[in-house]
Formats: C-alpha cells, sequence, structure tokens
C-alpha cells in the first residue's frame, strides 16, 4: 500500500476561519496537514507551533491517486486561505 502525506505551514485563515470538527472555527496562522492512504486523504489543520491537530470538516474524502492528493492538498490551502468557514474542498477542484 501506498501513502504520502503533505504540510503547508504559515497558512493564514481568511475572514471566517475554517471549520474543525473537534474545535469548531479556527482562524489566523495555521497548518495544513493531508495524509493520503488506502485511497482517502484526510486533513487535518493546527495552529502554526501547536502540537493539537484539528480534523477539518468534511476529511477524509475518497481520493484515487497520490499525484491526486498532492493537488488536492493546495486546493484545501487555498481553501484555509479564502476562510468564510471552510471545510474540506472537492476532491479534483483547481487551487485557487
Amino acid at each position: 500500500m501506498s501513502w504520502a502525506s503533505w504540510t503547508t505551514s504559515g497558512v493564514y485563515t481568511g475572514t471566517g476561519g475554517v471549520r474543525t470538527e473537534e474545535a469548531g472555527i479556527l482562524s489566523g496562522d495555521l497548518t495544513v496537514h493531508t495524509t493520503w492512504f488506502d485511497g482517502r486523504a484526510s486533513v487535518a489543520v493546527q495552529y502554526s507551533g501547536s502540537s493539537d491537530w484539528f480534523t477539518l470538516v468534511g476529511s477524509p474524502v475518497p481520493c484515487p491517486s497520490e499525484e491526486e492528493s498532492r493537488t488536492f492538498h493546495q486546493s484545501v490551502v487555498e481553501a484555509v486561505r479564502a476562510g468564510e468557514g471552510a471545510r474540506v474542498p472537492p476532491v479534483g477542484a483547481e487551487p485557487a
């Protein structure tokens, strides 16, 4: 089985932040982490420099390939930057 992970730190949320399962809305300087394993992509965020991770609402999602998971991660980063209570975007959505 293959797996991959992608991490982008220093992502500032747009107005309205992002929506997480565990903590509700988070806003500010976040680190975004996507893990792809067994045809699924899971997304978590944390305040940059913190040790606590929070699941982004809508995660995990089906994601058929490692290559697509990389593009998906970038779409998540752009959704976080857009804010507005961002959730996991659909797989296959083009990064802004």
